[in-house]
């Protein structure tokens, strides 16, 4: 394993060269074209791969070992937020109102480095490995499942993925079996009253303080119908109302996220929802319309490939580096592979206080420490030559 950590070494100028390029050229979700066509030509130029393009913005390179076995895949997403860059190093975003605020820079890169490595060890490995550089994680329907649609992966055996993770300091590794991510559902609500002059409400059907009662009532929904020891978030996210300070509207617009993990959830939330809404409007005299969608499937990372996993982390890393992860209510479309596939997804720190990386996922400051990124190249290299050497 020495051997894979010098390896490593000797390709960290590039990851960070990767991972800044991406930084500045970043493309939103579904968009990935230059971002595909980069991973693309550098992909070919390692020895071994077999290059395809499932989708029209994403890459899957194969390479096969030099044995028969079983076949991994590693995947990476790609895509950036809407988000205006706010950071002032040299290599922000050269797009306003685009910007890589969750990492996927720096998971493009470790697996452009995961490849370059595997590429030169193929006589080593015993099967295949399949390397998935996914488009469009951020933006339901998701890319993952347009990936699984398209065949990257069948006949696969085990499939693996990394978050880099700001709150956790960079050094650690977080593993988890079982539930790990939250299956993220949206919900859509139009209050509709009676408008009229705000001087004059005892005329109108005032939506305005009908949906404020319908904002503080859904809450009551994980409080108290829902088991506490069932994790569950009900987040109003946005109120829309009224266009003049002295005109009360016509219509509320509400709209929101639910995270859970049990499948039962994802069905009587909606449900205690609607009821809440329909008892505050019609007591009120309004009328509305509900719209419930379900987004990814929750993360469930299955224990014989975690325990492989965390049993090759160790040994490389030492167990005072790979820590129990703490499940978390984000949402990942890497649920699609798992679907079909046994499966595990796990964090590798990308903060660090000292350097000022502090600031949480999708927020216009944040970044990643760049020494994350050869501890995710060694992890996923390591992890692979443990699998199938």
């Amino acid at each position: 394993m020495s051997n894979i950590r010098s390896l490593v070494q000797q390709i960290g100028g590039e990851l960070v060269t990767w991972r800044r390029h991406l930084h500045q050229n970043p493309e939103l979700s579904f968009e990935e074209a230059q971002t595909a066509q980069f991973v693309y030509d550098t992909l070919s130029t390692f020895p071994g791969l077999e290059l395809s393009r499932p989708t029209k913005t994403s890459v899957l390179a194969r390479l096969k070992g030099a044995q028969p076995g079983p076949t991994l895949a590693i995947r990476a997403d790609m895509d950036a937020l809407p988000i205006t860059e706010e950071n002032d190093f040299e290599f922000i975003s050269n797009t306003p109102g685009k910007m890589h605020a969750c990492g996927h820079d720096g998971h493009t890169a470790m697996l452009l480095g995961t490849a370059k490595i595997l590429s030169q060890l193929a006589v080593q490995i015993h099967g295949e490995i399949r390397f998935i550089f996914q488009h469009a994680e951020e933006l339901f329907p998701g890319g993952a499942q347009e990936m699984v649609n398209a065949g990257v992966m069948e006949g696969v055996d085990a499939v693996i993925g990394i978050h880099l993770w700001s709150p956790l300091e960079v050094g650690k590794i977080a593993v988890r079996s079982g539930p790990f991510m939250a299956a993220p559902d949206t919900f859509y609500i139009t209050i509709r009253g009676k408008g009229g002059h705000a001087a004059m409400p005892h005329t109108t059907v005032d939506p305005v303080v009908i949906a404020a009662q319908v904002v503080t009532n859904l809450q009551h929904i994980v409080s108290r119908n829902i088991d506490p020891l069932d994790p569950i978030v009900l987040s109003v996210t946005q109120f829309h109302a009224g266009t003049a300070h002295n005109v009360i509207p016509e219509t509320v617009e509400l709209n929101g996220t639910v995270r859970s993990f049990k499948p039962e959830l994802r069905t009587e939330v909606p449900r205690l929802m609607e009821q809440i809404v329909k008892g505050v409007t019609e007591a009120h005299g309004a009328t509305y319309e509900f719209r419930y969608e379900q987004g990814y499937r929750p993360v469930i990372n299955d224990e014989a490939v975690t325990q492989r996993v965390r049993d090759a982390l160790v040994e490389v890393f030492g167990e005072e580096v790979v820590i129990e992860g703490e499940p978390h209510m984000g949402g990942e479309d890497f649920s699609a592979y798992q679907s079909v596939t046994p499966g595990t997804f796990f964090n590798v720190g990308a903060g660090n206080v000292a350097k000022g990386i502090v600031y949480p996922h999708h927020h216009p400051k944040f970044t990643i420490d760049e020494d994350a990124l050869p501890i995710g190249v060694e992890a996923f290299v390591s992890i692979a030559l443990k699998t199938l050497g």
